[in-house]
């Protein structure tokens, strides 16, 4: 248990870290001249924030799962109710951040008809021409 434990709170750490290393990367981009690359890095953010509530919620659980196979029913449930507990902002949080991954189709204001649209009245010109 306490292996897997390790494992979780390195891959924490590890998710941490990354989130933290774009950040900075961003920082330094910031007083660049590439205006393509704040996507880039938007977008890889997203993914690192993703992955580390992935990480924050799943580990909990597959912990709780195999302290439940190993008989530790005490252990299965203190980690049921920490998964719980970090599910709760961390579900609404990675739906935001899938969100942001494809942010689905713009809307547009339709503009001025691209031909002479004829107007009641018996003005038949169009304009220019």
């Amino acid at each position: 248990m306490g292996l897997l434990v390790l494992v979780w709170v390195c891959g924490l750490v590890t998710a941490a870290v990354r989130v933290v290393g774009i950040g900075l990367e961003q920082w330094s981009v910031s007083y660049g001249d590439q205006p393509d690359a704040f996507e880039d890095l938007r977008r890889r953010v997203s993914v690192a924030l993703l992955v580390a509530a992935m990480v924050a919620t799943a580990g909990p659980a597959v912990i709780a799962l195999v302290a439940y196979r190993l008989r530790l029913v005490r252990t299965a449930v203190v980690f049921l109710v920490l998964t719980v507990v970090i599910a709760v902002p961390a579900v609404p949080f990675a739906v935001i951040t899938g969100q942001d991954l494809d942010p689905g189709p713009t809307l547009t204001t339709p503009g001025p008809p691209g031909h002479c649209v004829e107007l009641s009245g018996g003005d038949t010109r169009c304009p220019g021409g």
